[in-house]
């Protein structure tokens, strides 16, 4: 079937020269040849069949740092056959809420770790197992709730469940249909109703990792479940999206003069460096999984995601980078408001790690053969890389999938170097509300406003752990936290 929609789709494209020639330049530049016909590739959310592929036989061979980031892999406990689920009818994040969500964030990376482990070792015992955790869930799960944070659980959780599923999609006993069902209902649909209307507040008063990690929900959820209208609002929201994950909201300046020539300020880095890295890990995702369908996020506005994670990189392994104030806009419609602005760069520790940059480094180093000094040394120094709880106990040593070592290395491209013709979706451009509409903007003075009915100024009051050694101070009871330093940026 997939040979005979091939043929028929290179004798449809015969007709149209611009059209041939568009779809060789997405396989030239390496993207799955399934997803250059126009019709959804699957596995073809972060992993495709050529990367699982290519991490059996590499494993088989005994090929270094594979079997370094399969060794990982194996000795993580969530990646044993026998793991038993423990599915939740109603899941719970937030304060106020008898919090739940742990169980199942482990069963989610359970699950995924025992698909990855299966592909690379054909053993079905591990593929029977994250069947199990799969089915048991969807049979169970009725809702996602809590305070502000349940948009967090759908968000990260979401995406995290359409790829381990996308793992086992074809597995004789996945209930499919039904998985659909729940993550489109119980994930999607919150995600998406966050993007449109963040939870009735400013749009500006979610930091940049909440939009991004609905983001990646309704891409995941939209391709996992065929829906391609929902993979296009995703796609639209990157560009051109109001809140702080769009792509020129979330990497507001480019530096193009001078020592910062080639860095791009992450807006997260003026909080903190837990969540910043959260942030450049969900864009990164973000793109990882449209690239395998054939739409190039990673080179958007001439690569401005590479420059802005070239930042976080060099300011992460402790390097001095620009910054430039900017205040964004706080509170609720027709309610409380406040604005917050950030001088500086928040301190780094230069131990603190996650397992997001094998995917980000050998993308543009290895696929494209661009030079990404920044990333290639961040990249070595995390390897090699593990999974959801290889990082500590809490939510955020598991909001990356992980294993990126296994996953991504990759060797170079023989085409490296050119440019990929993106698809129509990746080539429409952008809207000229983008930059209307960014919410952060030059303005003075912090104002820390705390205890606001429902809305969240951060992820999670486990933020203050991620940071803790980097001298940033809570605020507000913990709902706000933010470092200041004397200087202004120049």
């Amino acid at each position: 079937m997939h040979v005979t929609r091939q043929i028929s789709r290179r004798s449809m494209l015969k007709a149209s020269g611009a059209a041939v020639a568009a779809t060789a330049g997405l396989v030239a530049a390496g993207y799955p040849a399934a997803a250059a016909d126009g019709a959804f590739a699957h596995p073809g959310l972060l992993h495709t069949r050529t990367d699982l592929d290519r991490m059996a036989a590499k494993v088989k061979a005994g090929a270094a740092p594979y079997t370094a980031g399969f060794a990982r892999l194996t000795a993580n406990r969530h990646a044993q056959s026998g793991w038993q689920p423990r599915p939740q009818a109603v899941v719970y994040r937030g304060s106020g809420t008898p919090e739940n969500y742990t169980i199942l964030y482990n069963d989610i990376h359970a699950a995924y770790q025992n698909a990855l482990r299966f592909h690379v070792t054909g053993e079905s015992a591990y593929a029977d197992t994250a069947v199990a955790i799969l089915n048991a869930w969807s049979s169970t799960l009725t809702a996602v709730n809590g305070s502000a944070d349940r948009f967090l659980a759908a968000g990260l959780y979401g995406y995290q469940f359409a790829n381990a599923a996308e793992l086992v999609r074809d597995h004789g006993d996945f209930e499919l249909a039904r998985f659909q069902e729940m993550l489109s209902e119980k994930f999607g649909a919150m995600s998406d109703d966050f993007l449109v209307r963040h939870n009735n507040a400013v749009v500006s008063n979610y930091w940049t990792n909440w939009d991004l990690a609905n983001m990646a929900c309704v891409l995941a959820t939209g391709i996992f479940c065929d829906d391609r209208a929902q993979v296009a609002r995703a796609v639209d929201y990157f560009k051109n999206g109001a809140g702080l994950g769009s792509i020129r909201n979330a990497i507001p300046v480019v530096y193009d003069d001078g020592a910062d020539a080639g860095l791009a300020e992450w807006l997260e880095a003026g909080r903190d460096q837990g969540h910043a890295l959260l942030g450049v890990g969900l864009m990164g995702t973000f793109c990882e999984m449209a690239w395998n369908q054939g739409v190039d996020l990673y080179g958007y506005d001439d690569s401005r995601f590479l420059k802005g994670a070239q930042y976080v990189a060099k300011w992460s392994l402790g390097g001095q980078v620009p910054f430039t104030a900017n205040t964004r806009r706080k509170g609720a419609i027709g309610g409380w408001s406040g604005s917050e602005t950030v001088t500086a760069a928040a301190g780094v520790d230069p131990a603190m790690t996650r397992p997001i940059w094998a995917m980000i480094a050998n993308h543009y180093t290895r696929r494209r053969g661009l030079s990404a000094p920044y990333l290639t040394r961040i990249a070595a120094k995390a390897a090699p890389e593990g999974g959801g709880g290889d990082y500590g106990p809490n939510s955020g040593g598991f909001d990356q999938l992980g294993f990126g070592t296994l996953t991504f290395t990759r060797d170079r491209a023989s085409t490296a170097g050119t440019s990929a013709s993106p698809s129509p979706a990746a080539s429409a451009s952008a809207s000229a509300s983008a930059s209307a509409s960014a919410p952060v903007s030059a303005s003075p003075a912090p104002s820390a406003q705390g205890g606001r009915g429902d809305l969240a100024a951060t992820g999670s009051g486990e933020a203050v752990g991620w940071t803790a050694a980097t001298g940033i101070t809570a605020l507000a009871g913990g709902l706000l936290l933010l470092r200041r330093r004397g200087r202004r940026a120049g």
